[in-house]
């Protein structure tokens, strides 16, 4: 067996759509009897909205007009290069969408397989695993951890967890109905009769926390509190809808009529007390590797969580592939933290300003007139929505420097069946490779561009020497040599 992955959430998923377009058949273990139903993110923002559309899975994907930064709003309607991108989509239907897609593509999904142990030596990882019918091991070349925060691929491979525990900031979220109320979606506000308006869809910081509301059906809100608060109750404490009702009462000074939702569920309603901000000291242990949250945990400010994960797994995935097939170069799956571990301690470095931004203090407040008078330049506001998008982080790359270099390329046409293979972007119509891995089109562009299986640039300019150096360090020797 080539490669297993612990955890069908979106990010081993994805991982196994990747792996599966370049040629590897993936087997993913997941404890979990059947997909969950829980409604946790509500859509996707980032880059990897592109990449998503160049896989065929993102066909609503836009930018967007209008963003949020540490409940502070973000104007992106006159950027005519605006990064930020949007697709909405709740994660179980992301999860069954790429699910779908990776057993078409060959991978094996088997639920109800929980990881147990797992060893390894110079040749391949032994996993133990407990399904239905008992406990059983599988050896593969390469386990990968997706399974989650709490990751026991993490723990038992030895990977450092370190980072902060921000105590004392409680969030309440759940789905709720407002007797009464009017809910206006198509003008993003609630009327509460003897309360007045409410604006929906963004957070709203008081001097005493924060809060959002958003539609979620006929009816019902996703309603959130955060409260800078040490007396909240323990985690062995149910959360309840008055709970949820006392705290938003104290966030926005106003008590709101919240009632059980009208919906069916599943619904939200949970409690977190205190935030954790961590970044797995490695993301390799020897043939084990860590993805998605078992590689990085932060606030959900900002929404950076899929957008983070789902490239972790388009970054390992072609490069796993290559050592697989017995192509790649020595340092190949280096690389993979080498990339992703920066883009993961970039979104711990934002989503904590951001929840720094939305604490309560008459500090914060002056601090925020600052922030929000940067924000009325063009150029702030670009550069926020780059961080928010992950597009401000080029990779390193052993090439000659160029404005493309190690940054995603999104203007590639969508191209399902490609295989997950590099492209050249010929502009000159003189390039000549035939390495075999690459497929070459032509392109209008000032230069020539080789992209990577990821959508990242490895190499631009005018075709000599340096582009077959390119070729060598990301895609091997070419097939004729071999």
């Amino acid at each position: 067996m080539d490669v297993v992955i612990a955890g069908a959430g979106p990010n081993g998923l994805m991982l196994a759509c990747e792996l599966a377009l370049a040629g590897v058949r993936p087997v993913v273990v997941e404890r979990r009897p059947e997909r969950s139903p829980e409604p946790k993110a509500n859509g996707i923002v980032g880059q990897v909205v592109r990449l998503l559309r160049l896989r065929g899975l993102a066909p609503q994907e836009a930018p967007l007009p209008a963003f949020v930064f540490g409940a502070m709003p973000l104007d992106l309607s006159g950027l005519d290069d605006n990064p930020l991108h949007g697709m909405g989509v709740r994660q179980p239907e992301l999860e069954e969408l790429l699910e779908k897609r990776a057993v078409e593509l060959g991978a094996e999904i088997r639920r109800g397989h929980e990881l147990t142990g797992l060893t390894q030596d110079d040749h391949a990882v032994t996993v133990a695993l407990t399904g239905p019918g008992g406990p059983y091991e599988l050896r593969t070349r390469y386990l990968v951890g997706c399974d989650g925060a709490h990751s026991t691929v993490r723990k038992l491979a030895g990977i450092g967890f370190p980072g902060v525990h921000s105590a004392g900031v409680v969030s309440r979220t759940g789905h709720v109905s407002v007797p009464g109320a009017e809910i206006r979606p198509e003008r993003a506000e609630m009327e509460v009769p003897g309360l007045g308006t409410y604006v929906l869809y963004t957070w709203h910081r008081t001097e005493r926390g924060a809060s959002a509301m958003l539609p979620a059906g006929p009816g019902t809100l996703l309603v959130s509190a955060m409260e800078w608060d040490d007396a909240a109750p323990g985690d062995d404490v149910p959360m309840t809808v008055a709970e949820l009702r006392a705290a938003l009462a104290r966030v926005l000074g106003a008590e709101l009529p919240l009632a059980a939702p009208l919906t069916p569920g599943p619904h939200v309603l949970r409690r977190l007390n205190g935030r954790n901000t961590r970044v797995a000291d490695r993301y390799r242990a020897g043939r084990v590797f860590v993805a998605g949250d078992a590689a990085h945990v932060h606030s959900a400010m900002g929404a950076p969580g899929l957008n983070l994960g789902l490239q972790d797994a388009a970054n390992l995935a072609w490069k796993l592939a290559a050592v697989v097939q017995g192509w790649a170069s020595g340092g190949l799956l280096d690389t993979y933290e080498a990339e992703r571990r920066p883009a993961a301690a970039r979104v711990a470095m934002q989503t904590q300003a951001q929840l720094a931004l939305a604490a309560p203090g008459a500090e914060v407040t002056a601090l925020r007139e600052v922030v929000g008078e940067l924000l009325a330049d063009t150029g702030a506001r670009r550069r926020v929505a780059a961080l928010l998008a992950g597009s401000d982080l080029a990779y390193p790359m052993p090439a000659p420097p160029h404005p493309l270099l190690g940054r995603f390329l999104p203007d590639l046409p969508a191209d399902p069946g490609r295989r997950a293979r590099p492209v050249l972007l010929d502009a000159t119509g003189t390039a000549r490779t035939r390495h075999g891995r690459v497929d070459v089109r032509p392109s209008d562009g000032p230069d020539s561009v080789l992209v990577r299986p990821d959508g990242y640039v490895a190499w631009a300019g005018v075709p000599d020497g340096t582009l077959d150096e390119a070729l060598r360090t990301w895609f091997g020797e070419s097939l004729e040599a071999a």
